[in-house]
């Protein structure tokens, strides 16, 4: 997924017509009927969809495995899907399993299979399997291979989106931030060291896929071919590489584009089927699906039924019945379709990605979506309206609905101590000494691979004040020892540093906000300081650098540390501990922080993910899994002033 528009709801049944039924109308067809707006549909299309019987066809019975999914075109009828030779539709959701606590893996996917849904699809994130050069993490959360069985168990089909790219609003689009350390590095084109970390990283992925196959008696049907590359299209060579890449590893199963209308023929190549990503569209760019597509059934990939948020933007939501409406039409004229997102999860820790459009903004934390379930597990309107939709086509009964997970509101926590960042540097790694500054990614630590998230603080010596100018990605607080001179940002590049008598420290703490995931502008995405930092035109030299990339080992060192009870008030980094107190069975709970600025939150040294001031999102999600009974360490890292109380609640802000 990663549309640039503005996400705006106008999905009407009439449109969809317009797009998707009009063009289907060939020679052979039912008589054709105009309706009062002058739409062309066929008298098929105005009575109610069939009953669909698959019992037969789910991971669990079928048993044939010769045959897997193919695309049929017959005379006098429209192409279609079919499955072990019976003919398929596919109602298809996206749930991300590195966006939902493990522990909930099976809830979510009991939810999909009792709304109605056949088949699962799911991104596969680089960035977070190798996110450092040729280790590979495929555990906990990360436990692909757990995660498509469950499904099968379930006995739901999957689609997977093995990427390199996958956009998702994740950092970088899912690309590992140490492929940035290359300055002459092209993402998404057959540069030769691009394509070197693709085929090394493909080398390990695949064959963990290969044995999930349909196949080979796994549930994986259909596997995309990148993803989106019609926006992009900077390389002509690119998309049949990766094509390539996925063959000569073993994989056999369908292969799929996923493209919007608009680019879906730029993102298309020979003998993979094209797909389609939607919102809103004109009947004009139907023309060049219909070429790309011909003679082949039309597949949904993304039907997006809301939209993320960015910080400091509105909450965007998606309307219930207009979903409803659309995939009752699908249905209707048999088209496959996915629906993204069915169950969003949540951007934990420094995941989230950001979009560029003259400024940046960060996606937010949530990555509820608007979607068919909550980013807590919970059902929604669009829920119970598919339920019944899907219900009214199916012959096969629907299983029963699985409880919702309970919540709870907790006391409220009042942090007691605090410890200023400037406390903090000892429990940090060694600092990087440098004649001049270096960005986040071509810090010389965690075995060559540099510094993908989180916070760089750059440290010299001054002796005289003026005009400060430096380069910043994405934010930066600017400090005299300790005393905070102002912001600086990727559009303010200058700050007056008053007169001095004598010298004193400059500390410029930078933020990285997110990597933007869309786009050209993905190759330029390395934080921190870029470039030289000069007061006067004058270049500072003599750094000393902190990585603070707020892992479990370093909390696990701060434990060691003299914390100070919390003064009054205080202005500046700090980390702030409390105690979270539950009862003996943690419940799901949601953080609010409306006192405090912003930061991250840390629950048992798991990062919750940013909070914001600015909004629009409220409260942060807080899964009762990660939760201990009794007692659980609650850390703040606030970047601005100290807050009063850490609340919860049992319903979201967003």
């Amino acid at each position: 997924m990663g549309t640039p528009r503005r996400f705006s709801w106008c999905l009407s049944w009439k449109r969809i017509l317009c797009i998707f039924f009009v063009p289907l109308i060939l020679p052979g067809f039912a008589p054709r009927v105009k309706d009062k707006v002058g739409l062309i549909y066929t008298n098929a299309q105005l009575q109610p969809a069939r009953m669909f019987n698959w019992s037969h066809l789910t991971p669990l019975t079928l048993k044939d495995r010769s045959v897997g999914l193919e695309t049929e075109s017959r005379v006098g009828s429209k192409p279609y899907f079919t499955l072990g030779g019976h003919k398929f539709l596919i109602f298809g959701g996206s749930i991300h399993y590195f966006r939902v606590p493990r522990e909930y893996w099976r809830d979510r996917l009991l939810k999909l299979k009792a709304c109605g849904f056949n088949t699962l699809t799911t991104y596969v994130p680089w960035n977070l399997h190798e996110p450092q050069r040729g280790k590979f993490d495929f555990s906990g959360n990360l436990d692909l291979e757990a995660f498509v069985l469950m499904a099968a168990e379930i006995g739901l089909w999957v689609i997977l989106r093995p990427g390199p790219y996958i956009c998702s609003e994740i950092d970088l689009g899912g690309l590992p931030s140490w492929l940035l350390q290359d300055p002459k590095m092209i993402l998404r084109t057959t540069y030769k060291g691009f394509v070197e970390a693709v085929d090394k990283y493909f080398d390990h992925l695949i064959s963990r896929v290969v044995p999930l196959q349909y196949h080979r008696g796994g549930p994986i049907i259909a596997v995309q071919v990148e993803n989106e590359y019609g926006s992009f299209a900077k390389d002509k060579d690119y998309m049949p590489y990766v094509q390539k890449a996925l063959l000569e590893r073993g994989i056999v199963e369908l292969l799929v584009t996923s493209d919007d209308t608009e680019n879906v023929l730029k993102g298309h190549i020979k003998g993979v089927l094209a797909t389609i990503n939607i919102y809103s569209q004109q009947c004009s760019n139907m023309n060049t699906v219909l070429l790309t597509i011909s003679n082949k059934p039309i597949m949904i990939m993304e039907f997006w039924v809301g939209w993320f948020d960015t910080w400091g933007g509105e909450h965007m939501v998606g309307n219930p019945e207009d979903v409803e409406e659309t995939v009752s039409k699908f249905i209707t004229s048999e088209i496959s379709f996915n629906v993204y997102m069915f169950h969003g999860g949540t951007n934990f820790g420094f995941m989230n990605g950001a979009t560029y459009f003259g400024r940046h903004r960060a996606v937010v934390t949530s990555y509820d979506y608007d979607a068919v379930l909550t980013e807590a597990g919970d059902y929604t309107e669009k829920y119970f309206k598919l339920r019944r939709l899907f219900r009214s086509v199916l012959a096969m009964p629907l299983p029963a609905l699985p409880k919702l997970i309970p919540k709870a509101k907790y006391p409220s926590v009042k942090p007691s101590l605090y410890l200023p960042l400037w406390d903090v540097l000892q429990y940090l790694n060694e600092p990087v000494i440098s004649n001049t500054p270096v960005n986040m990614e071509n810090l010389p630590i965690n075995s060559g691979n540099g510094q993908s998230y989180g916070f760089v603080l750059y440290e010299t010596s001054i002796c005289s004040g003026g005009s400060l100018h430096a380069n910043v990605q994405d934010t930066a607080q600017v400090f005299l020892n300790e005393i905070s001179l102002g912001l600086l940002d990727d559009h303010t590049k200058e700050l007056n540093i008053p007169k001095i008598k004598e010298c004193r420290l400059l500390r410029i703490l930078v933020e990285n906000q997110g990597r933007v995931n869309f786009s050209w502008k993905i190759q330029d995405q390395r934080k921190g300081l870029t470039g030289s930092v000069t007061i006067n035109n004058v270049p500072l030299n003599g750094f000393v650098i902190y990585s603070l990339e707020m892992t479990m080992s370093f909390f696990e060192r701060l434990r060691f540390a003299t914390w100070s009870p919390i003064p009054k008030s205080y202005l500046g980094p700090a980390f702030y501990l409390g105690t979270l107190k539950v009862d003996s069975s943690p419940k799901d709970t949601f953080l609010s922080l409306l006192t405090w600025n912003s930061g991250f939150a840390f629950i048992n040294g798991r990062n919750l993910g940013r909070y914001s001031i600015i909004g629009p999102q409220e409260t942060l999600y807080l899964p009762g899994a990660w939760l201990h009974p009794e007692d659980n360490e609650i850390i703040l890292f606030e970047k601005r002033k100290s807050g009063s109380y850490i609340q919860t609640t049992n319903e979201p802000m967003l």
